[in-house]
């Protein structure tokens, strides 16, 4: 299990604690330091069964600056969320966990962390 955090994020932090509550093996990724490549940010949107415009913070600044809210959501505007995601890491929503079975969940809540420590 690997979850992508941001330490200064409160609801990274409450991953990360209940996580540790349960014993959990897994290992971290401040993913503003260890930038996730597109084929990586592919992935895990894969895993999530979602697509970028789902996972990406649209209020952030960088989003604002880049005009997010405003570009398509569709399969031929998808690598272009893919790479803004790339270059402006901050724009992925926290925290996201791969479990064990090969999926994924953004783990906002404690039954989103909870259902990623059941798979």
């Amino acid at each position: 299990m690997e979850i992508w955090i941001n330490p200064a994020c409160s609801k990274c932090r409450s991953a990360i604690d209940l996580l540790d509550e349960e014993g959990a093996s897994y290992t971290v990724r401040r993913y503003l330091d260890d930038v996730p490549s597109e084929d990586e940010i592919r992935a895990v949107l894969e895993r999530l069964g979602l697509e970028p415009w789902d996972i990406t913070r649209t209020q952030e600044a960088d989003a604002k600056e880049l005009g997010l809210k405003e570009w398509p959501r569709d399969a031929k505007a998808r690598g272009r969320w893919i790479a803004a995601l790339a270059a402006h890491p901050k724009l992925i929503q926290r925290p996201i966990i791969t479990a064990d079975d090969g999926t994924a969940v953004v783990g906002r809540t404690e039954e989103a962390v909870r259902d990623a420590l059941s798979r």
